[in-house]
């Protein structure tokens, strides 16, 4: 499954050249962009499974350092201080990984709770 059977390639294209420069990347607006605030739980999960390349059932630091070619080929890798800010804000529990729950690839944090529905 590619990332663009479940998101807009537009949004895709726009939200990864608007984090195109070093040290720009926010991840709760990126996840926003390219439209996975809107998605169910179960769309968010089939994007999970695409981003987590080894299989694993998380994403690992150096899969994150990569995330946005997980979205598009020609994305840019994250700097060290981004993948580390980005893994700071997903990771639950603090084993320098990021699993499948909590609301982390909708722009939340999996460290705090959400009571969004």
């Amino acid at each position: 499954m590619a990332m663009t059977d479940l998101l807009s390639a537009a949004e895709i294209k726009a939200a990864v050249g608007a984090f195109s420069a070093a040290e720009s990347f926010c991840h709760k607006k990126f996840f926003e962009m390219v439209g996975l605030k809107k998605k169910s739980q179960e769309d968010i999960k089939k994007v999970f499974h695409i981003l987590d390349k080894d299989r694993s059932g998380f994403i690992e630091e150096d899969e994150l350092k990569f995330i946005l070619q997980g979205f598009t080929p020609n994305g840019r890798d994250l700097s060290d201080k981004e993948t580390k800010t980005l893994l700071a804000a997903g990771d639950k529990d603090g084993d320098g990984k990021i699993g499948i729950d909590g609301r982390w690839l909708q722009g939340g944090s999996n460290s705090v709770p959400s009571t969004e529905v």
